[in-house]
């Protein structure tokens, strides 16, 4: 029988599209247990910019369910794979990262492969063709007072 000091304990934050939650695994040696530590709303915010994050709640609900699990020894986080925060030189987030239903990216594809086919981008990249990608987000964003300030993005896991 596996004693607690025995028991690790791994908290996994996973960020979906309209939900985040926090799971906690303990794994020992006669022990495999996977509970929800908590649940919480994942909802974009319509601004004048156009659809953005509400970071601030996502790192509210991701602290209440980290409270909730208990003490872990490691913690992971996975999310949507294309959005972004634009990060100052002092490592300051620029404002709500823009959700990547927003229509700032419509017509953007065709810009970038105007410069570069899009068959020479996906065996450079070997991504497939999502109109909202993290490259034609960057492509819409230039220009912005936002995306002149950067320094430095985030990948929302991060």
């Amino acid at each position: 029988m596996s004693t607690a000091v025995d028991v690790k304990a791994f908290a996994a934050v996973d960020l979906g599209a309209s939900s985040g939650r926090v799971m906690v695994g303990r794994v020992g040696a006669d022990r495999l247990e996977l509970t929800e530590a908590h649940r919480f709303r994942n909802r974009p915010v319509r601004t004048p910019d156009g659809l953005r994050w509400d970071v601030l709640a996502l790192y509210a609900g991701v602290l209440d369910g980290l409270r909730a699990a208990g003490p872990v020894d490691s913690v992971g986080v996975d999310s949507w794979a294309v959005d972004h925060g634009l990060l100052d030189a002092d490592g300051a987030l620029l404002g709500n990262p823009v959700h990547y239903r927003d229509a700032r990216t419509e017509g953007v594809a065709e810009r970038v492969w105007a410069s570069l086919p899009a068959a020479e981008l996906y065996a450079a990249t070997g991504l497939q063709y999502a109109p909202f990608n993290t490259l034609y987000q960057l492509v819409a964003a230039r220009g912005t007072a936002q995306f002149a300030a950067a320094r430095r993005l985030l990948l929302i896991p991060d």
